[in-house]
């Protein structure tokens, strides 16, 4: 969503680059820039203002005059001063010391606010509550349906007396405050800690909205109102925003459609207009795609410095534990890194979402969204078929995978010989660097001095494209009618501790050779000249 405002925001910056000292002017075009790129992201004008006079007086003081770098102490002010526009501090939700909790959720209607209920009923249960939905909206059709589906994919029951209305035409039925009063009784009864209370929405601000969200809120006593808005509605989202504090007095603003590719400015202004903290961001479709809002790291994201605490939160919450201990002590053991351990890192990285979304919060992202939009969603899943079409033997020994079984298991994945290939080669890659690590040696260096990427022929024994066993030397040239012999090593114990003592033979025979054969380290008698090539009158320095 902040795309556009993070290219107009990195690009201002990059001209501060390399200056040891910056006047006035520097200041002014800067502050000018990023006073474009705010309303530009539909930012509202007043919190623009204030934003601005808060850099210019911070950036033209000693601050930055003093600074021993100036344009790294400005993106540091314009850091900060993000933070607070965004509501300075992370704030989540207040237990109330006398269960259950009441949460209501109000916001116009298209806000998002029945599909919100049921993740953060999936949040809350994953946290260890058992919270309870109730529905409130009997004028939209089918937002009962569709919180008793968004409710059974959390595994939280809802509290459903009245079907509501399937159609615009029909009558509403019901009372929504005695159903919202009803359902905290059914919640304290049945001893759930948490009532989450969705209520009706309008397609604009009105005094019935605003009365009947009032009613339900002093019936229950709600201990938390949250405003859900649409993050794509621009400079409308403060108007409503204001209106809905002055009528229901909301505590904390949800985002919802973050993900989408509007300009955003609704996160900048909410928080900052009404004083009332963003506390959560609904970044898609899914049960799991809720997160909570981290001013701080949000504008991290927005200066493109990446977001790297909530990547390591996302993994430590999707990430098998057990696994992660099996592979751990693999490495204590220095046992093999197998297909059987990629195919079960690729699926543990599934679970964590969207590859793009992991990647977007890396450092520097933005400058690789071209990439980023051509990365291949699918192609962890090509490379679990790969491995799942191989046999057990071929996971644990992919040196025999030899071109047949190659055809076959690209038949059996329905991808190209050429896409095994690739994954053989990376496997093998990692594979050796696994075990480099795995033995201390940190980071693999090719034998010989090669510097190549490791499986990619630079010569370790065993390997396709070794060059025959001797550490990584080039291959030397053969006589006509010669053939040059690849032999791999057996995967017979004893077998293979005799081929490594006849290598190593060969070997020393080799080096004697070459010292025996030497024209200086010849010994005395040992060389007839007339047998050497040698220049004519060149006999005289033998004898």
């Amino acid at each position: 969503m902040f795309n556009s405002l993070s290219d107009r925001l990195t690009a201002t910056f990059k001209n501060l680059k390399g200056k040891g000292r910056l006047s006035e002017a520097d200041i002014d075009g800067t502050a000018r820039e990023i006073r474009r790129a705010l309303l530009d992201a539909d930012v509202a004008v007043p919190v623009v203002r204030e934003f601005i006079a808060k850099v210019k007086a911070r950036a033209l003081g000693a601050e930055v005059s003093e600074a021993l770098n100036p344009g790294q102490q400005v993106v540091k002010i314009v850091n900060e001063e993000l933070v607070g526009i965004l509501g300075g501090e992370t704030r989540e939700l207040r237990f109330a010391k006398q269960p259950p909790t009441i949460i209501m959720l109000a916001g116009l209607q298209g806000a998002g606010k029945t599909t919100l209920a049921g993740k953060l009923a999936h949040r809350l249960k994953s946290q260890g509550h058992t919270p309870m939905l109730v529905a409130c909206d009997l004028q939209r059709p089918n937002a009962v349906n569709q919180l008793q589906v968004g409710g059974q994919k959390a595994g939280a029951p809802v509290f459903a007396p009245h079907p509501g209305v399937s159609s615009e035409a029909e009558t509403p039925t019901g009372d929504p405050v005695q159903v919202a009063r009803d359902g905290v009784a059914e919640a304290q009864s049945k001893l759930h800690d948490v009532v989450i209370i969705d209520t009706a929405g309008r397609l604009g601000v009105d005094q019935e909205l605003m009365d009947q969200a009032a009613n339900i809120k002093s019936a229950v006593g709600a201990h938390e109102v949250l405003f859900v808005i649409d993050a794509m509605i621009g400079q409308d989202a403060v108007a409503t925003a204001q209106a809905f504090d002055e009528g229901v007095d909301f505590t904390g603003v949800v985002l919802s459609k973050l993900d989408g590719d509007a300009r955003g400015g609704a996160a900048l202004s909410v928080a900052s207009v009404t004083g009332k903290p963003v506390m959560y961001a609904s970044t898609g479709e899914g049960l799991k795609d809720f997160e909570v809002f981290h001013p701080d790291r949000m504008a991290r994201r927005i200066l493109d410095m990446g977001d790297v605490l909530s990547l390591i939160e996302q993994a430590e919450a999707s990430w098998d534990q057990a696994e992660a201990a099996k592979m751990a002590q693999k490495f204590a053991d220095q046992e093999d890194f197998t297909l059987d351990d990629f195919l079960n890192q690729m699926q543990q990285l599934k679970k964590m979402g969207s590859m793009k979304k992991l990647l977007g919060m890396m450092p520097g992202a933005q400058g690789m969204r071209e990439q980023l939009e051509q990365f291949d969603e699918s192609s962890i899943g090509r490379i679990e078929a790969m491995i799942q079409s191989m046999t057990q033997h071929e996971r644990l020994a992919p040196k025999i995978i030899n071109g047949s079984r190659r055809a076959r298991i690209a038949r059996g994945s329905g991808v190209h010989v050429s896409e095994v290939n690739q994954l053989l080669e990376r496997f093998g890659q990692a594979q050796k660097m696994m075990k480099k690590m795995a033995s201390g040696g940190g980071v693999p260096q090719m034998p010989g001095g090669g510097g190549g990427m490791p499986g990619m022929g630079g010569g370790m024994p065993g390997m396709p494209g070794a060059g025959g066993g001797d550490g990584g030397a080039s291959k030397r040239k053969k006589g006509k009618g010669q053939q040059q012999k690849k032999k791999g090593k057996s995967g017979n114990p004893a077998k293979a501790a005799q081929q490594e003592r006849e290598a190593e033979q060969r070997r020393s025979q080799s080096a004697q050779k070459r010292m025996d054969g030497s024209s200086f380290g010849a010994q005395g008698g040992d060389v007839d000249p007339s047998q050497l090539d040698l220049p004519k009158g060149f006999e005289k320095y033998l004898k």
